[in-house]
């Protein structure tokens, strides 16, 4: 069971308001339980900055599949990668457009690189990569 510290914390009442409001908002039993969470969150962004750090990640791709050869290149990369992503699924948005999805788990600088690379393959109009620590501490 994790130990629980008290602390005291001093701050601006229109920004305590603001908080008040966004925490009721999101459905926070507590300020305790927000504040913990905004720790977290931020001690997580820290360690993801160090590129040998374990992450997990989704990387989000819209694409023409129209495109010449942009199928197999980005099944080719993710065949690539097979010891980092776990899963993929393809979704048809319109008559042109698809979305990818690949779901990793890895070094956050080897995630952050294959996203870089997949974004840069030509027929790809949008991507953007989702990176998580899955080791928190303070989260049992």
């Amino acid at each position: 069971m994790l130990k629980i510290e008290r602390i005291g914390v001093s701050v601006d009442s229109d920004l305590l308001e603001q908080f008040d409001r966004q925490i009721e908002q999101k459905g926070y039993a507590n300020r305790s339980q927000a504040i913990g969470d905004l720790i977290r969150e931020h001690l997580a962004e820290e360690q993801l900055k160090n590129p040998a750090s374990e992450a997990v990640a989704g990387i989000f791709l819209v694409y023409d599949h129209h495109t010449t050869g942009l199928n197999r290149k980005l099944n080719e990369m993710q065949h690539n990668q097979f010891l980092h992503v776990i899963a993929s699924t393809h979704i048809h948005l319109d008559h042109h457009n698809c979305l990818e999805v690949i779901i990793l788990k890895g070094k956050s600088g080897q995630i952050k690189k294959l996203a870089d690379s997949l974004a840069c393959v030509k027929g790809v109009k949008n991507s953007r990569v989702n990176l998580m620590s899955h080791h928190q501490s303070g989260s049992e």
